[in-house]
């Protein structure tokens, strides 16, 4: 299914109701307000400054009037849609819009092909594809030609990160524009004006107006979704606390600023109870932060580091089970995969204790910073040329594959420092096990007298 929205003319700067009767619609029906508030100039866009800024990214390409193709990747409600429109208004290119989830190779042909004769006649095209990463890899692939002979400026939009979900070879010929969640100031902005074209205030107080800015999270259109919402849901005169808010839009602010103290407070306190094996408790401050609104992703950046901290070698198949997590979610959104994420966090707090690989770490590091030029012992080390070996590179050096219990046994450390104990494992879960290969190590080494 293909969206074609045609400016009156190439370059006009055409007004919404010009581009709603081109496009076939009636400018007299009721539109959202999100719509009604859809900006006409880029400098009108709320938030992304260092892209629309008098020195962003896409500013100084507007100016050169030469775009070349982009993929925006952003939250929901961020402008890549808004942007991507006047983009083509400031450039002269002829807008085409496409969804990835309705279109297919057919579709992209048609799309093409239309824009070669657009070309033949003197006129670009910019096809503007929302959802990109949901083609595959071959429909992805079908606009290599199509970008490189210039039929095509591509802007393609993608909440999904480029890097895992577009082909090298778009990515390739693409320039890649972050579009940020936005901020407090721009959600304001956006409301403040949202008044103005309704030509009354919000019935909000304080609070509440400030629940609302963290209801939207960062989308824009879900701000001025929520403001239309509570105009029709309100009476004359009626002015609503934070806890109505609620009650009105059916929707629960965040607890907390994800930016603030109570988002450090509570990842604090589930690290803590993944530390002290609580799973009971680690599950439900996983719960408030799912349901405050806080990245699934970052909480689960957050328990992989648990693995490795708290747990490492004790059992190493945490490591591996809060990755999977990761990528369960990854792959199956929410609220599914945030099943996994609990799932995890069960996992690493009944999972034995360990944190013997992170403190050896550390005590590595410190010693790396003080003595970080000295030459490994000369006996460990290749020699390459004649001259090195002549140096003694590599002499005596003893195979351990070779060697009894395929252990040498010799001292890899630099001589100035010698042989150094990091590595402390505990008598917990697998650690267990490799404590004894180590003082096993020991013992052979004492008898064989290294």
């Amino acid at each position: 299914m293909q969206n074609v929205a045609k400016p009156v003319s190439p370059g006009h700067n055409a007004s919404m109701s010009d581009l709603f009767a081109a496009s076939g619609f009636d400018k007299d029906a009721p539109r959202p307000l999100a719509d009604r508030m859809r900006p006409q100039r880029l400098e009108d866009v709320a938030g992304q400054q260092h892209l629309l800024g008098p020195d962003g990214a896409l500013s100084r390409l507007v100016r050169a009037r030469s775009l070349g193709s982009l993929i925006f990747w952003g939250p929901p409600g961020t402008g890549k849609t808004t942007v991507a429109r006047l983009l083509a208004n400031e450039t002269s290119l002829e807008f085409v819009q496409i969804s990835a989830i309705f279109s297919g190779v057919a579709e992209l042909k048609k799309v093409f092909e239309e824009a070669r004769k657009r070309r033949a006649m003197g006129q670009g095209t910019l096809l503007f594809v929302d959802e990109i990463h949901r083609f595959n890899r071959a429909q992805q692939d079908s606009f290599l030609p199509v970008m490189e002979d210039g039929t095509v400026t591509l802007i393609g939009a993608t909440t999904e990160n480029p890097s895992f979900e577009l082909n090298a070879a778009l990515l390739s010929r693409a320039r890649v524009m972050t579009f940020h969640a936005l901020d407090e100031v721009a959600i304001a902005q956006l409301l403040a004006r949202a008044e103005a074209e309704e030509g009354r205030p919000l019935p909000l107080d304080e609070d509440a107006r400030g629940a609302l800015m963290r209801m939207a999270d960062g989308d824009g259109r879900a701000a001025l979704t929520l403001a239309e919402e509570i105009w029709r849901s309100t009476e004359d005169g009626e002015l609503l606390d934070a806890a109505k808010l609620g009650d009105v839009v059916q929707r629960r602010a965040p607890i907390y600023d994800k930016a603030q103290e109570g988002h450090y407070n509570l990842i604090s306190a589930l690290h803590k109870c993944v530390r002290g094996s609580d799973p009971d408790a680690a599950l439900y401050y996983l719960a408030r932060m799912l349901d405050a609104g806080e990245s699934p992703l970052f909480l689960a950046r957050r328990i992989v580091r648990m693995a490795i901290e708290d747990i490492g070698m004790a059992d190493p198949q945490a490591l591996v089970v809060c990755n999977a997590a990761k990528d369960a979610y990854d792959f199956l959104g929410t609220p599914e995969g945030e099943l996994a994420l609990a799932q995890a966090v069960i996992y690493v707090a009944t999972a034995p204790k360990s944190n013997a690989a992170y403190v050896a770490f550390k005590a590595a590091q410190r010693l790396a910073k003080e003595h970080g030029s000295l030459m490994p012992p000369k006996v460990i080390l290749n020699a390459p040329t004649k001259m090195m070996k002549d140096e003694g590179y590599g002499a005596a050096y003893r195979y351990d594959h070779d060697e009894p219990d395929a252990f040498s046994g010799q001292n890899y450390w630099p001589e100035k420092i010698g042989r150094q104990s990091l590595y402390k494992p505990v008598e917990r879960g697998f650690e267990r096990d490799v404590k004894k290969r180590l003082e096993y190590w020991a013992k052979l080494r004492r008898e064989r007298g290294e």
